[in-house]
């Protein structure tokens, strides 16, 4: 039997590969998506949607644009723990806080975020002497901050309110109530794995491997995921409209299972993925309503970050290949000058003196 699965395993891993799978997995949730997106959307008044988002006050934004400002600032420190974590203790904050920022951003609007974000990271912690195993550690140490954050908001939220994801997987509140526990379980699991070790643990083998943080800095890194996501679904709750009234940890926890189907998609900026899930979960309000909340916060969390994102890379690119080595030029130029014009002045020195 042993064998048999052996074979099977390696037929599987040869003819096939878990990247095919995934990227079978993304087109499927994709193509699931717009098809539900489109549907949903039938027969939606546009000028509808033009009134629903000029009855956004000022303040309302503004109060959801803080969030995302808190959300976004609360993200640069998923680089940071992980920088400290592997040891690289030489990389100031505001770098760390630059790579997570333009990663994300940058990454998740485009697509495919383990592919640009780590491009991204590498291109500005390579300034820093952090090779490409480097880059992969803290890719590896932040999205275990970001996942266990979500498990553990989901796993409270849905123990709480089972019944808010029952619209979007169509489970009954006692099965999702039971997956919630499930959720608080593997992480109390993974805390007793942590704490019952002599040393910090590791995870990897042949060269690469990463020293995990130890079970109070792992409460460090679940406040920092959780933190990040209560600002997050904190600014969605903001742009809601008032009616029909909805609780807090209701709306969290489809927004958070929302995230996550985007995440898995891979779609640029989890579009049609991340909105059609919203207004699955959410058929009490107005679809016209919502969907105007969502453009609003399609603004402020990914359009407005992502502009930002690319006009700082832009810009450190053009200094760093362009006027900084025009500079180099110049001060070099300026030493050749002035040693040129010191050799004639001693020698006439010199020959004043003879």
């Amino acid at each position: 039997m042993h064998r048999v699965l052996s074979t099977l395993g390696r037929g599987f891993k040869e003819r096939i590969g878990w990247k095919r799978v995934g990227i079978a997995a993304s087109l499927l949730i994709i193509g699931f998506a717009i098809t539900t997106l489109v549907h949903t959307l039938k027969g939606v008044d546009t000028g509808v949607i033009l009134v629903a988002l000029t009855e956004k006050s000022p303040g309302q934004i503004a109060l959801a644009a803080l969030c995302v400002i808190g959300a976004f600032c609360t993200l640069t420190f998923y680089d940071f723990f992980a920088l400290r974590t592997i040891g690289k203790t030489h990389v100031p904050y505001r770098i760390a806080a630059l790579s997570s920022f333009t990663s994300y951003t940058i990454g998740h609007n485009i697509g495919a975020t383990v592919f640009t974000g780590g491009a991204i990271r590498f291109r500005i912690y390579s300034d820093y002497g952090l090779n490409a195993i480097d880059v992969a550690k803290i890719c590896f140490i932040s999205g275990l901050t970001f996942w266990l954050g979500n498990a553990f908001v989901l796993g409270i939220g849905l123990a709480w309110h089972p019944q808010a994801a029952s619209a979007m997987d169509l489970l009954p509140p006692a099965v999702n109530r039971l997956i919630a526990l499930g959720l608080l379980a593997g992480i109390a699991i993974y805390f007793t794995w942590l704490s019952m070790g002599k040393t910090r643990r590791e995870l990897g083998q042949n060269g690469w491997k990463v020293v995990l943080p130890s079970w109070r800095l792992t409460l460090l890194q679940i406040l920092i995921g959780v933190v990040d996501l209560g600002f997050c679904a904190l600014a969605m709750y903001l742009l809601m409209p008032a009616q029909p009234d909805i609780d807090f940890v209701s709306l969290a926890v489809v927004f958070i299972l929302a995230t996550l189907l985007g995440f898995a998609s891979h779609a640029p900026g989890s579009l049609g993925v991340f909105d059609a899930a919203m207004l699955v979960a959410l058929p009490q309000f107005g679809r016209e309503q919502l969907v105007a909340t969502l453009v609003v916060f399609r603004i402020l969390y990914f359009m407005i970050p992502f502009a930002i994102s690319i006009t700082i890379m832009g810009m450190r690119e053009l200094w760093l290949n362009i006027v900084q080595p025009w500079q180099d030029r110049r001060k070099s130029n300026g030493l050749r000058a002035t040693s040129a014009t010191a050799v004639p002045q001693r020698v006439k020195r010199r020959s004043m003196r003879g």
